[in-house]
């Protein structure tokens, strides 16, 4: 009987231990499935409106569709994804209203980080926004790489900020934004728009001027807004 008993516990054992070792080999490629995911909505090659079908994110990855379900739940409760009636599980699109939803809350949000940024970033930080803004400068006319430094540039604002839960909104409201499409840094008038605004920006920032730098981050988000609606809805008006 003891035997037995010793034979069974080794064999749990062995099961638990090989449950364990699929559970994360699954887990990781979650995570997998879900940036690879993320990253085809934010270059626009997943856009708005189109359906996702599990099998043939399995095909293209690779994969089970163990992992890529999880991934897709998590997209879902992300908000990315939406579950329509009669079509399944579709890229999120966001409606006029909701898109300046949106942008009220971006406002709040970048013009909190930026005032936060003013009185807290470190000497070190300040002089990194200032070689992002000179580096911004040389990239005019290189739109895709100034789409990847636009970004790096906001985030430099919030991790100045200091302020963690700041920075956990502020990365829940940009992975909305990337349903509104491409970024506008792929305007020529706009990027150039952009670099000026963010020359005012980094100026608050390094006199250390909350109330200037909040209102210069408001004020791009502002000029954001307004192009994106002449953009995506040309014929109505705020």
């Amino acid at each position: 009987m003891g035997s037995t008993t010793a034979l069974l516990r080794k064999s749990v054992a062995r099961v638990s231990a090989a449950a364990a070792k699929k559970e994360q080999h699954y887990a990781s490629l979650s995570e997998l499935v879900y940036q690879k995911m993320r990253e085809a909505i934010q270059q626009g090659a997943l856009r708005p409106g189109q359906r996702i079908m599990e099998i043939e994110v399995a095909e293209w990855l690779k994969v089970s569709r163990t992992p890529v379900r999880e991934a897709l739940r998590r997209l879902e409760s992300d908000g990315m994804l939406t579950l329509e009636p009669r079509t399944g599980l579709v890229v999120a699109s966001l409606s006029r209203q909701a898109m300046l939803e949106l942008y009220v809350m971006r406002e709040v949000l970048e013009g909190t980080a930026a005032r936060l940024c003013a009185r807290h970033a470190s000497d070190l930080e300040v002089m990194e926004l200032e070689e992002l803004v000179k580096r911004e400068e040389r990239l005019q006319g290189n739109f895709e790489e100034l789409a990847r430094h636009n970004r790096l540039f906001h985030e430099a604002v919030h991790r100045g900020a200091h302020n963690r839960y700041l920075e956990k909104s502020l990365s829940a409201v940009n992975d909305s934004m990337w349903l509104l499409g491409k970024s506008q840094m792929l305007l020529p008038h706009r990027a150039k728009g952009a670099l000026a605004e963010h020359g005012e920006l980094l100026a608050a920032i390094r006199k250390r001027d909350p109330d200037a730098a909040e209102e210069a981050a408001r004020g791009h988000v502002r000029s954001a807004q307004k192009e994106r609606l002449k953009q995506l809805f040309p014929e109505t008006r705020d």
